[in-house]
């Protein structure tokens, strides 16, 4: 097809200068020739200059357009640029979205080159570190001296170092550095706040456990290489295998207790719960009370709530002997110690108050805490684990409910769970739990 144009073309010119030479000159067929080749070899030369300074800046320019021989080449041209532009559109597309979604990430993100200067950061670096521009050396932002001495360290990987930043006071970042290559390094903050807190209270948890339970365990050797090595009678003997089973008791009660809270802690399944009779629940806790008190305290009881409570027995049992056990062990003899359930505000408030020795304000919004003791001497006197209290609070905490805590030094304690309205069955109409009849919540 391009040659049948090309040669139609010079057809037509020797036709003419043919006509030319036979009718007019010979002199002027010739000149309308060499006009025509003139014409012919001008426009190609344009088209020439024009293609090639479109091929040095294809996106600035329009594609010249052409005709004859270049006709099928300029199609070509169009349907590639076409393609191209597409392309381009579409990556571009994809480079937005990526970078939207780069900056959402709460995490840091500052790409160094060779030099440690910022080549590019993300919204979250510049926010934590006030990075503004590009090609600025990184420790213009990061003045950290740690920071400084990790920059300097080259070729070992991944470097890993915790920071506290100064305009993000009471957080902990943790910042990676990542060599991607030769020429570049990744640096990421990412803030570890929580999981900083969650290992100090994993640790402290920890040497919690082997303390409390090394004192125990160090009283049973002792007392056991004693009846070994000496020679006693029946009534030493005795005051020493009594010593040891009550150290005995108490490392399985801090067993039993440490097994209780993992549960609680380890079930995150819809709770199995059912309607509770609380008045027969609660009578046989203050019998227990009244048992381990053996007459050293006044231990009365008031109920004047709804019947029925929809939670699970086992840990609303655990809960309330949890408290009493406390109020005995905390309430000098002759003390006394009331357990109630009543409804206040919509709320069911199941309250156990003493008369012991109260606890300092510094104290309470600790006093909940694994371990936690305001009087470490008087608790292993006592018997007591340091867990009573953290499981009260989870088992609150998975019933919806709200423990509240009201105490002063020398005048008692008042410990009590507020348990939501839905929770508070005033008839028998609840069998099952999702079965509750309209009405028989109070």
């Amino acid at each position: 097809m391009i040659w049948l144009r090309s040669f139609g073309f010079a057809s037509l010119v020797v036709i003419v200068a043919a006509w030319l030479y036979r009718y007019l000159s010979p002199a002027f067929a010739f000149a309308v020739l060499v006009l025509a080749l003139l014409v012919v070899v001008g426009y190609q030369g344009s088209f020439v200059a024009r293609l090639t300074a479109w091929a040095n800046l294809p996106r600035n320019r329009p594609l010249p357009i052409g005709w004859g021989i270049w006709t099928p080449l300029i199609e070509r041209l169009n349907r590639f640029s076409r393609q191209q532009q597409a392309t381009v559109a579409e990556l571009s597309s994809e480079l937005e979205h990526i970078h939207a979604a780069v900056d959402r990430l709460p995490d840091g993100l500052v790409l160094l080159d060779r030099y440690d200067h910022v080549s590019w950061s993300n919204q979250a670096a510049q926010s934590l570190h006030g990075i503004f521009g590009t090609q600025r050396p990184v420790h213009h932002f990061i003045r950290q001296p740690e920071f400084a001495e990790m920059l300097q360290r080259r070729g070992g990987g991944t470097q890993t170092q915790r920071l506290h930043l100064s305009n993000q006071p009471g957080r902990i970042f943790e910042l990676q550095l990542h060599e991607t290559d030769a020429e570049h390094r990744l640096l990421i903050t990412r803030d570890v706040t929580d999981q900083a807190k969650l290992d100090a209270v994993r640790s402290d948890f920890v040497a919690n456990v082997s303390h409390e339970i090394r004192t125990p365990a160090t009283v049973i050797a002792g007392f056991a290489e004693t009846l070994l090595s000496l020679d006693l009678d029946d009534n030493a003997r005795r005051e020493y295998l009594s010593a040891i089973l009550r150290q005995s008791e108490t490392m399985g009660r801090l067993v039993g207790d440490l097994l209780l809270l993992a549960s609680l802690e380890r079930t995150v399944d819809r709770l199995d719960e059912s309607p509770i009779d609380l008045k027969p629940l609660l009578e046989s806790l203050v019998y227990e009370a009244r048992a381990l008190s053996g007459s050293r305290h006044t231990i009365g009881f008031e109920f004047e709530g709804p019947p029925r409570l929809l939670a699970v027995p086992a840990e609303i049992e655990s809960a309330v002997r949890n408290l009493l056990t406390n109020a005995v062990r905390y309430t000098p003899d002759g003390g006394t110690i009331t357990l109630s359930w009543r409804a206040r505000d919509d709320e069911g408030w199941l309250a156990v108050r003493d008369t012991g020795i109260g606890i300092s304000v510094e104290h309470l919004p600790r006093i909940t805490e694994r371990f936690y003791r305001v009087d470490r001497s008087r608790s292993r006197d006592t018997g007591g684990t340091g867990l009573g209290l953290a499981i009260v609070k989870r088992i609150a905490n998975r019933h919806h409910a709200s423990l509240r805590i009201d105490s002063e030094p020398g005048k008692g304690s008042l410990f009590t769970l507020r348990f939501p309205a839905r929770r508070l069955l005033a008839d028998q109409a609840a069998a099952v739990p999702g079965e509750i009849a309209e009405g028989a919540a109070i």
